[in-house]
């Protein structure tokens, strides 16, 4: 894992946004198309901000995968993670990407993991970008999370630390309204990503990075699991990257 300091979240948002788009350059001239994961929330609002602004990206040869989404939520919700890539991605890409598969959460769940994970297996990932949350989870995996499973999409319990961050970042008006249950993307399908871009700004973040990084790597500390992954970039800006005691940039 390399470390990338910031000093603030909007040079961190470039740094990410211009190494994720050199990746999918990359994949396009060497097999026509590139294959690749974006995630949600505040964490990602500056790096996206800057790739749709990437100059000689072919979008129309790029296939985007979801990685969580609420179950039950509506596209029509504030904090529908379809409507939030829809409105800051999608709609502002200057060109249609190739495909975009959605995470549909509300209907039959396990169906929905079984086609999502049918999809991506045929679709090997060139570049995800990811963030952390402030639990440590990656997507939806929250502590302690299954490093076992090897199924693409699974269901899964958000914890209460988890609830409380959508909570706090506006999606929700009550705690009591944030879901209970989501479809994620599993941690080892995020590993098979050839390159992972991992943005995570603010000193809200800063424990769960210093544990991520300078801890164990364990299913308690969901994110720790990148310390495995040898093409991974974690893009931190200086306030949550205040508490690591070994600064790598």
């Amino acid at each position: 894992m390399h470390i990338d300091i910031s000093p603030n979240k909007q040079e961190l948002g470039r740094r990410a946004a211009t190494a994720g788009a050199a990746e999918i350059r990359s994949a396009i001239a060497t097999s026509g198309s590139a294959n690749v994961i974006v995630a949600t929330g505040a964490s990602q609002f500056d790096t996206l901000d800057q790739l749709i602004q990437q100059p000689d990206i072919d979008w129309s040869k790029v296939m985007f995968f979801h990685l969580d989404e609420y179950a039950g939520m509506p596209d029509t919700h504030p904090a529908s993670f379809r409507r939030y890539l829809k409105e800051r991605l999608v709609d502002r890409l200057p060109k249609a990407p190739a495909a975009f598969h959605y995470v549909q959460a509300e209907g039959d769940l396990a169906a929905e993991c079984k086609r999502l994970g049918a999809l991506i297996q045929q679709h090997p990932i060139d570049v995800a970008f990811i963030g952390i949350g402030e639990n440590g989870h990656l997507a939806f995996n929250d502590p302690p999370a299954d490093f076992k499973t090897q199924e693409p999409y699974i269901v899964v319990k958000l914890d209460d630390a988890c609830r409380r961050q959508q909570h706090g970042e506006g999606w929700f008006k009550t705690l009591e309204e944030v879901p209970t249950e989501a479809i994620s993307m599993s941690i080892n399908h995020i590993l098979r990503s050839r390159k992972i871009i991992c943005s995570v700004p603010d000193e809200r973040k800063a424990a769960a990075v210093a544990n991520c990084v300078e801890g164990p790597i364990t299913p308690n500390a969901p994110a720790s699991i990148l310390q495995s992954h040898h093409h991974t970039t974690l893009y931190l800006d200086e306030p949550a990257a205040s508490r690591l005691t070994k600064r790598r940039n």
